[in-house]
């Protein structure tokens, strides 16, 4: 049996503290190892105590979650707990696991921390089924390159060409899968296809430019690094 991922919480406000405590004591595979109210204390736990995950706020009085991080010569995993979505980018740059933008829900957290988990085994190869004009198309997920909504049709732009089908994002957001990522309402992009991330925008392996929507963008790190 594997031993339990310690974690440490580092955040001044103890709702915070309540909440991460109650969600840690009801996942299967953690344990709290301890608390701490600032990144000084922080620093002095992490010192002479194993921790093997962080959950850690950005805003802290005396040092910033981030700034406190990048001191860190072989830093635990770590999971970033914010209110500030602005951070995103740079939680990114520091290879955390995740970024839960306050208040989140359980089931976010389940998502975050089943980050840790080991890769699951290659699936099968899959393929969506388009109609269009009249015929139906066989495509596999690993040629297409994005989604595009256009009102009540999507476009599936593929590494050959473009298939306009009917259906919602949702709907198609939902038969992708894990494989594929929503960055913005208009755009659902096929990661392995991903060559840069930016700030504002990402590069496709075929020259294109999706912008990324500001509401997607904490998710869409996280998801980008697995």
């Amino acid at each position: 049996m594997s031993s339990p991922t310690r974690c440490l919480i580092v955040d001044d406000e103890p709702l915070a503290h309540q909440v991460l405590t109650q969600f840690i004591a009801q996942t299967p595979g953690l344990v709290l190892a301890g608390t701490c109210r600032n990144a000084m204390e922080a620093h002095e736990y992490l010192s002479s105590q194993p921790v093997d995950l962080l959950f850690l706020d950005i805003e802290m009085p005396l040092m910033n979650g981030l700034a406190f991080l990048r001191t860190l010569k072989n830093p635990p995993k770590t999971i970033i707990t914010t209110a500030y979505r602005e951070y995103a980018y740079d939680g990114y740059e520091l290879d955390v696991l995740d970024y839960l933008l306050k208040p989140f829900s359980y089931e976010r957290f389940r998502k975050a921390t089943g980050r840790l988990q080991p890769a699951a085994a290659p699936e099968e190869e899959k393929s969506l089924l388009l109609k269009d004009q009249g015929s139906l198309f066989k495509v596999p997920y690993r040629d297409i390159l994005y989604v595009e909504g256009c009102k009540d049709y999507v476009k599936v732009v593929t590494t050959a060409k473009t298939h306009l089908h009917h259906a919602t994002m949702q709907a198609m957001a939902d038969q992708l899968g894990a494989a594929f990522g929503r960055l913005h309402r208009s755009f659902i992009v096929n990661a392995a296809h991903i060559r840069r991330l930016q700030p504002e925008q990402v590069e496709l392996t075929d020259g294109s430019l999706i912008p990324i929507g500001q509401s997607y963008k904490p998710e869409l790190l996280a998801w980008f690094k697995k």
